[in-house]
């Protein structure tokens, strides 16, 4: 008799895709054991057909399919947040995996639509990941070859820095930022997989952020009034780091309460971002 799942049985990984939305042959993927909850999705995108002489439904046909996946891990390294920079396309695996048997969802022609990296004291650093995908293939067995995790420690906040023009903001306590490719899914019209998009297209893209401060000084003020412009940078784990340029403060606020010291909140938009 089946069972349900549990999440110590479930598993994800991933491999970078040459063409889009087709899984390499006999893939060696790479699984991250990090990951904390992911969710995996597909609406069908039904159409629902009325006429009269009937309060009912006449008939249910399938739409545009939309395949979504989200998932939340500790970092271990810039591999795999860097493609909500360069965009490349990865089918993902995520599966179910019993002594009985195996429940694979397969996602293909996966493009990142945004990554909202933080940390804070006492804690490591974790991304959570929304990604778009072309089409799911369900199966009972995996597709791999082989499925290796990094070998890295995940990145714990006294191995992350805050620089502001490049000088260390010793009095960050938290820091977090968000990048928005602002995807969209183009269908067009073909009698061969037209339930599938045939594009996931790169819109605007959005920067912002956010980095907590004990309140010190006046200098995050004096930015906001002087309109001052700034770059920062954040230490994600040994040599890597992702770099803000052209900054703004978008707001600044030192909430102040009986019994606990002033801490100064200060969200953050930039024009550019690249990770290395």
């Amino acid at each position: 008799m089946a069972e349900p799942y549990g999440a110590h049985e479930a598993r994800i990984a991933y491999v970078s895709e040459s063409v889009y939305g087709q899984t390499p042959a006999n893939p060696a993927m790479v699984e991250i054991w990090t990951a904390e909850n992911v969710e995996p999705a597909i609406d069908p995108g039904l159409i629902k057909v009325r006429g009269i002489g009937s309060r009912d439904l006449a008939f249910i046909r399938k739409g545009l399919r939309q395949v979504d996946l989200k998932f939340s891990y500790a970092v271990q390294n810039i591999e795999f947040l860097n493609f909500v920079i360069t965009l490349g396309s990865m089918s993902v695996e995520v599966f179910y995996e019993k002594t009985g048997g195996i429940t694979s969802l397969l996602h293909k022609g996966c493009i990142m639509n945004s990554a909202i990296v933080e940390c804070s004291v006492e804690d490591i650093v974790r991304a959570n990941v929304e990604l778009i995908g072309q089409n799911l293939s369900v199966g009972t067995a995996k597709v791999g070859s082989s499925y290796t995790p990094w070998s890295e420690n995940p990145v714990a906040f006294y191995e992350s820095y805050v620089k502001k023009q490049a000088a260390v903001l010793e009095r960050a306590t938290a820091w977090k930022f968000k990048i928005e490719n602002h995807l969209k899914r183009v269908p067009v019209i073909r009698t061969t997989d037209g339930h599938l998009l045939k594009y996931l297209m790169e819109r605007h893209r959005t920067i912002t952020g956010e980095i907590e401060f004990e309140f010190e000084t006046k200098e995050e003020y004096d930015d906001v009034v002087n309109d001052t412009a700034f770059t920062l940078e954040i230490g994600l784990g040994s040599t890597n780091k992702a770099t803000f340029t052209d900054c703004k403060w978008e707001k600044m606020s030192t909430p102040t309460k009986i019994e606990d010291l002033v801490a100064c909140k200060a969200p953050f938009v930039a024009k550019t971002v690249s990770i290395s």
